[in-house]
């Protein structure tokens, strides 16, 4: 009972400051979509960093931890070195040029089909892949953590639905009828509870784990195998040591420098200073990310061995193990609330996307801002209730994490390239923009999804006909099989970088692109940013170092 009042009262609590803090909010696209251009440094980095860990992280993150160990903290520390580049050089043109979707910014570069090209390839990966994820994994943790069957009496399937049902319900009103400010406010005290939450569990880990000493569990974790504690990956890791060098920054820096569930977060800075503040804060703990993400996965692997047949199952039994009594309904509220930010976020930022880039754009340009934000909560409404039909099925689609990371690629390398050509250059026309972004989809779709799974599945054939039975062996088979993911978007950016300055060269545009300052906010850089930014730096080289 203590459980269930403390999960109701701080979930109510956390609804009833978003609705005090919103409820004259203006309904205009400024105020809808951007919170009004009033976001300071604190609620930036709030609710980047909720909008960012939710169960995908907290659950995947610690499965894929509990398998291989230290080496899956890239992840997180090099998210901190993609905030400084977005820091330091995007969010800059970014504010100067008063945009409110970053396709925006491709129909001023380039041309209004090149924005709806863009924004159509956002909203299909939201609507097909991650707001789905985000429903169907925050549904099995809270199904698995909290027993909902066994609460409910119903089957494990009727949980998921249940579950997915009502995070998605509550999180469409937060995100359509609240707007990005709704979001940011109860991101940020959501943040709160989740960090609290978050590190209270490797903390209570380690103290399980060393019979009642932190210091003693921490002696187990540091003197475990030597191979769990190098953070350098082998050829045969989820994350090989060489991808940092390829895909794995160009896929941070989609992330956090060009992704819109994002990026619009720091969009809405009331001034380029408070911008930057916000990415560096959050730079900052994300640097601390893997006690939370990583820490809990090889505490269970030290407590569990190798008993789970699903690694994604780590996190869950772990908390189930070492959580005390009164402290589950707190939790489960912290968790409920993450899930909700993923969501929602995502939701507000396809309300955006269609609202200004496709319903302004094509539908109907001649209307006002409170036409276009009604048509926007219509459509989000809409792409909210396909997401809760589609999570349930997210289950026949393997390990959650991995799954995540490689799908987005068909999106996040052609939409980087794009902006990275329109940022860089001055002369390369619309036709390469669009070329390169339909050639990179497609390129990725047809390496990653129609090749790879044959020939790996070759080579692994060939090598049990050899006489190959060890698993390690069979590993490295596979990983030589064909290029890892990551290396292969590295391949796809790069050949699409070179397509598009040939076409550049042979088709350049008729006058040189100059980036205009609409003076919505003022571009004042933060007077510390690069100070700052050399310390994040050399904290993430000292964290490699140490665990090499």
């Amino acid at each position: 009972m203590i459980g269930i009042l403390s999960f109701v009262g701080f979930t109510a609590m956390v609804a009833v400051i978003a609705y005090l803090a919103t409820r004259n909010q203006e309904q205009t696209s400024d105020g809808y979509f951007l919170g009004g251009r009033s976001l300071t440094a604190g609620v930036i980095a709030g609710s980047l960093l909720l909008t960012n860990l939710s169960t995908e992280q907290l659950v995947g993150l610690n499965g894929a931890a509990y398998t291989e160990g230290i080496l899956v903290m890239v992840w997180e520390t090099l998210a901190a070195l993609a905030m400084v580049v977005t820091a330091t050089y995007l969010l800059p043109r970014y504010l100067k040029g008063g945009l409110t979707t970053i396709p925006g910014f491709l129909s001023k570069r380039f041309d209004v089909m090149t924005k709806t090209i863009t924004s159509g390839l956002f909203l299909t990966g939201y609507v097909v892949v991650l707001l789905p994820v985000i429903l169907y994994s925050g549904s099995v943790a809270l199904s698995s953590m909290f027993d909902v069957p066994g609460m409910l009496g119903v089957s494990q399937e009727v949980s998921i639905w249940i579950c997915v049902w009502g995070i998605g319900l509550i999180g469409m009103v937060y995100a359509v009828f609240g707007g990005l400010k709704a979001v940011a406010v109860s991101d940020s005290i959501n943040a709160i509870g989740l960090l609290i939450g978050g590190v209270m569990i490797p903390v209570l880990g380690l103290i399980a784990l060393g019979e009642g000493s932190m210091m003693a569990g921490i002696d187990i974790i540091s003197q475990g195998p030597g191979e769990r504690l190098n953070a350098l990956g082998g050829p045969a890791a989820s994350v090989p040591f060489s991808t940092i060098f390829t895909g794995m920054m160009l896929v941070q820096l989609f992330y956090w420098g060009t992704n819109q569930q994002i990026i619009q977060r720091a969009l809405g800075a009331k001034d380029l200073a408070e911008g930057q503040k916000g990415l560096m804060l959050a730079a900052g703990v994300k640097i601390l990310g893997p006690i939370i993400l990583v820490l809990p996965g090889m505490i269970a692997w030290h407590m569990f061995g190798d008993g789970l047949e699903v690694a994604d199952e780590a996190y869950p039994k772990l908390v189930r193990e070492i959580l005390p009594g009164p402290l589950v309904g707190f939790f489960a509220a912290v968790l409920f609330g993450a899930i909700l930010s993923s969501f929602n976020s995502v939701l507000n930022s396809s309300v955006t996307l269609f609202g200004i880039d496709i319903y302004k754009e094509h539908i109907n340009k001649e209307a006002d801002e409170k036409t276009v934000v009604r048509n926007g909560k219509i459509f989000g409404l809409i792409l909210a209730f396909a997401a809760m039909f589609l999570a349930p099925f997210i289950s026949k689609a393997g390990g959650i994490f991995a799954y995540l990371q490689e799908v987005n690629g068909i999106y996040s390398i052609p939409i980087l390239t794009i902006i990275v050509i329109g940022y860089t250059t001055k002369y390369v026309p619309a036709i390469a923009a669009k070329i390169g972004v339909v050639s990179g989809s497609i390129l990725y779709i047809i390496s990653q999804f129609i090749l790879k799974p044959g020939r790996i599945d070759s080579a692994v054939e060939a090598a049990k006909a050899s006489g190959v039975t060890d698993e390690a062996q069979l590993k490295l088979v596979e990983a030589g099989a064909y290029p890892h993911f990551l290396h292969m978007m590295a391949i796809l950016f790069v050949a699409n970088i070179i397509i598009m300055l040939i076409i550049g060269k042979l088709r350049p545009r008729s006058t040189p692109y100059e980036l205009e300052y609409t003076e919505q906010v003022d571009i004042t850089p933060w007077k510390y940013v690069k100070q700052v930014s050399v310390v994040i730096c050399i904290i993430v080289i000292g964290i490699y170092v140490y665990f090499s």
